[in-house]
C-alpha cells in the first residue's frame, strides 16, 4: 500500500498533496472538537482549525522545503498547545507529516537535530499549562512517542529509496558494461577474421600471380615446365578456396550435427606445402631448425604458420634475388622465427608497414610474443618473432594436473 501511495505521489504530486492537505485538515478539525471528561479545554474550535489550515498550507511546500514546512508546522502546533488544547495524534498530524518529509529528504543527523528540538518545544509548551500528575505522562510522553513514528518511517523510506536507486544504478552500469564488452568482443572477432582473410587471400593470390606469370613466360620455350607450374597453380587456388571456406565457415557455424565440419587450423606441420607453393612461384626457400622441436599450443602453432606465410608472401612479391631463408630456433619455452631475404625489398606503400606487417604484429602480441620487421643493415628484409610455446591459458591448464598430483 505504501509503495502504491509513493508511486502515485511521484506521478501526480499536486493531486496527492491536495488530498493530504484535506485529510490533515479534517484530522485537526476533528481533534479540536473532541471533549475529554475532567479536562478544562477551550470551548471554541476555530483557533485550532485556523492554525491547522496554516500548517497544511505550509506542508504543500514540504517536498522542496522540508525545513521551512517543519518550522511552520511546529509554530502552529506549539501555539495550539499554548491555547490549552490537548495535543492528541489528531492535532499533531500536520507536525508528524512535516517530520516525515524532513526524515525522507535529509540525512539522519539533521533529522535527529530538528526532531529533538521540535519535541522539546512541544513538551515545554505542555508543561507551561501545569498539568496534574495524572496528566503529566499523557501530555509529555504521548506527543514524544507520536512524533518519533514519522521520523522512523521517513528514515526507512529514505533508505528504501536510496537502496532502489543504487540497485538501478548498478543495473544500468552492468548493462553498459555488458554492451561495451559485447562491442569489444565483436571488434576483436572482426579483426581476427580480417587477419585470417588477409593472410589467406594475400598469400595465395600472390603465389598464384607469380605462378601464372612464370607459366606465361615459360610457355613458348619450355612448355613442359609451364604445364607443371599450371598444375601447381591449380593446387594453389584449390588450397586458397579450402582455407577461405574454413575461415568464412566460422561465421556459419550452427548447432546442427549434420553440418560440415571445418578443416583444422593450419600449423607448422603444413610448412612443407607452403614452401612447395612458394617454390613453384619462383621463390627458393631454405628452412633450418635449431634445437629440439617442441609441441606448440594450437594458437601459437597457427600464429607461427601465418607469420611465416605472410613473410614468404612479401618475399615472393618484393625480394629481388627470389630467395628466402626461414630459421626456427627452439630455446627454452620460446620459439624464435626468423625469415630473411638477401635482395633489396620494396618498402610497403602503406605507412607503418602495411596491413600484412600490422597483422603479423597483432598475431604475435595476441599469444604473448613479439615481432620485429624491417630492412637489414647488409641489405634485404628480415622478420623476427619470438613466441611462447604455450599461451598462458594452456600453461595454467597443464599446471593444474601437476598440482593435483602433488
Amino acid at each position: 500500500m505504501t509503495s502504491n501511495l509513493e508511486r502515485h505521489s511521484e506521478r501526480r504530486p499536486r493531486v496527492v498533496d491536495t488530498a493530504m492537505y484535506l485529510a490533515l485538515f479534517g484530522c485537526v478539525a476533528l481533534g479540536a472538537s473532541l471533549n475529554f471528561p475532567g479536562m478544562d479545554l477551550p470551548k471554541d474550535d476555530w483557533p485550532a482549525v485556523l492554525l491547522a489550515g496554516i500548517s497544511c498550507l505550509g506542508l504543500l511546500k514540504a517536498r522542496d522545503h522540508p525545513r521551512s514546512a517543519l518550522a511552520v508546522a511546529t509554530t502552529c502546533t506549539v501555539a495550539t498547545g499554548a491555547l490549552g488544547y490537548l495535543l492528541t495524534p489528531l492535532l499533531l498530524a500536520p507536525l508528524m507529516m512535516a517530520l516525515y518529509w524532513l526524515a525522507l529528504s535529509t540525512d539522519p543527523r539533521t533529522t535527529r537535530m530538528y526532531g529533538v528540538t521540535v519535541m522539546a518545544m512541544v513538551v515545554i509548551t505542555t508543561l507551561l499549562d501545569k498539568p496534574t500528575t495524572d496528566m503529566l505522562l499523557l501530555r509529555t510522553l504521548g506527543p514524544i512517542l507520536w512524533l518519533l513514528l514519522p521520523m522512523v518511517g521517513g528514515g526507512r523510506s529514505r533508505l528504501r529509496h536510496a537502496y532502489t536507486e543504487s540497485v538501478q544504478a548498478r543495473a544500468a552500469h552492468a548493462e553498459r558494461t555488458r554492451e561495451e564488452e559485447a562491442r569489444l568482443r565483436v571488434a576483436e572477432e572482426r579483426m581476427r577474421i580480417a587477419r585470417e582473410l588477409h593472410d589467406v587471400v594475400a598469400h595465395h593470390m600472390a603465389v598464384a600471380n607469380a605462378q601464372a606469370g612464370t607459366a606465361a613466360h615459360l610457355a613458348p620455350t619450355h612448355p613442359e615446365q609451364a604445364q607443371k607450374i599450371l598444375a601447381d597453380l591449380a593446387r594453389t587456388t584449390s588450397s586458397a578456396l579450402l582455407e577461405l571456406r574454413a575461415t568464412v565457415g566460422v561465421l556459419r557455424q550452427t548447432d546442427d550435427p549434420e553440418s560440415d565440419s571445418l578443416e583444422p587450423a593450419p600449423g607448422l606441420n603444413r610448412l612443407p606445402g607452403l614452401i612447395s607453393a612458394c617454390e613453384s612461384a619462383g621463390l627458393t626457400v631454405t628452412v633450418t631448425t635449431e634445437g629440439e622441436p617442441q609441441p606448440l599450443s594450437p594458437g601459437v602453432d597457427l600464429t607461427a604458420y601465418r607469420i611465416i606465410q605472410e613473410a614468404l608472401t612479401n618475399a615472393t612479391k618484393h625480394a629481388a634475388d627470389r630467395a628466402a631463408q626461414v630459421r626456427l630456433t627452439y630455446s627454452g619455452s620460446r620459439l624464435l622465427i626468423t625469415v630473411t631475404n638477401d635482395g633489396a625489398a620494396v618498402a610497403p606503400a602503406v605507412p607503418g608497414g602495411g596491413y600484412g606487417l600490422m597483422g603479423m604484429r597483432e598475431r604475435a602480441h595476441s599469444v604473448g610474443g613479439e615481432l620485429r620487421a624491417g630492412p637489414r643493415p647488409q641489405g634485404g628484409f628480415e622478420v623476427t618473432t619470438a613466441l611462447p610455446l604455450h599461451t598462458h591459458a594452456q600453461e595454467e591448464t597443464l599446471a593444474q594436473p601437476q598440482e593435483a598430483t602433488q
